[in-house]
């Protein structure tokens, strides 16, 4: 069991508890790490902590670099191995004192008035969860995306990925998730979850994290005015094979784990025919192995899934019918997005 070594490099006025308490998780990537704090140091609203988790990644941090932003509220945890996205964001999340607590990936860069739009809408939404709008770090004028979509088929992707920026959504709305790159969420209400599920390791962990809130009732609203750049896959290669493989996996577990209620058996059909069509293009592109052991393991596991199922669906306080309504029921919405990849 990892026993973090926290290192706390307290601001003056410390005692008093923040309202956010911003979490990033350090794994290689160090080319990104000084923009990132720069980044931070630069927000308008001051009222935060950074918890910086060093995640058992094998290039360590640069402490010449934190010693540059002396006046960042830190604290550094270090894990001796790495615990994934889920583990890691789990581990530094259990030192959080804030109201909120906000993921931020680092090789995301928030504008300066990210978290005053946060705070702003926490004050106007109480309870609620938050996505950001995220830039291309390297062509702003393009998003990278701006919430995650889940289908009723069981696909999830990140809304407007590629797409150029006044194709955006012009206004705050109710969506179905946050990506975890630049996201909130009411600390107590993460806890109620319990966190994000350590099984996943990585890969649609956020998107299974988001499905269990929203079943409980917690909403997830849209903010286009909180603006990060995003570099994506900054520490590990895009569709890479670990990737994949964990992408592929978690796919079904989320699926079993939450979709509610009647709507499980009926859309069952669909969910088989995605992953069908998965291993058949699979094979069709050198790939077809690596997604055939990725779906082994989900059915291994798939005892474990069913017991959390039960518990999610259980403490259920959203109805299977309002859940519905925030799916993507369009067959086709899948085919569109390829277009800008």
């Amino acid at each position: 069991m990892n026993k973090p070594l926290i290192e706390p490099k307290a601001p003056p006025d410390a005692a008093a508890e923040p309202f956010f308490s911003v979490v990033m998780l350090y794994w290689n990537s160090g080319r990104f790490l000084a923009e990132a704090l720069d980044a931070l140091e630069h927000q308008t609203c001051k009222d935060f902590e950074l918890i910086l988790l060093d995640n058992g990644s094998p290039e360590p941090l640069d402490d010449a670099v934190l010693a540059r932003y002396p006046s960042l509220p830190l604290t550094v945890l270090r894990s001796e191995s790495n615990l994934g996205f889920a583990g890691g964001n789990n581990l530094a999340a259990r030192s959080a004192r804030g109201e909120y607590l906000v993921l931020l990936n680092a090789d995301a860069f928030p504008e300066p008035e990210w978290l005053a739009e946060l705070w702003h809408a926490g004050q106007e939404h109480p309870g609620a969860c938050f996505a950001s709008r995220q830039l291309l770090a390297n062509d702003p004028t393009r998003l990278d995306g701006e919430w995650n979509v889940y289908a009723a088929s069981g696909l999830a992707w990140r809304k407007s990925h590629g797409q150029p920026l006044a194709k955006g959504h012009p206004t705050e709305r109710e969506v179905i998730s946050a990506c975890a790159a630049a996201s909130a969420y009411p600390l107590s209400a993460f806890q109620e979850a319990g966190g994000f599920d350590e099984d996943f390791f990585a890969y649609m962990e956020d998107v299974d994290l988001d499905l269990r809130l929203r079943l409980l009732g917690y909403p997830c609203r849209y903010l286009p005015r909180a603006v990060v750049r995003h570099v994506g896959s900054g520490s590990t290669a895009v569709r890479g094979e670990f990737s994949m493989r964990l992408s592929h996996r978690n796919l079904i577990w989320t699926y079993v784990k939450n979709m509610p209620g009647a709507f499980f058996w009926l859309l069952l059909p669909a969910h088989l025919l995605v992953n069908l069509a998965y291993c058949l293009a699979g094979a069709l592109t050198g790939r077809g192995k690596l997604i055939a052991r990725a779906k082994w393991e989900a059915l291994q596991g798939l005892p474990a899934a069913w017991q959390k199922r039960r518990q999610i669906q259980q403490s259920r306080r959203l109805s299977a019918a309002r859940f519905a309504r925030l799916l993507e029921w369009n067959p086709l919405a899948p085919l569109i997005k390829l277009r800008f990849r």
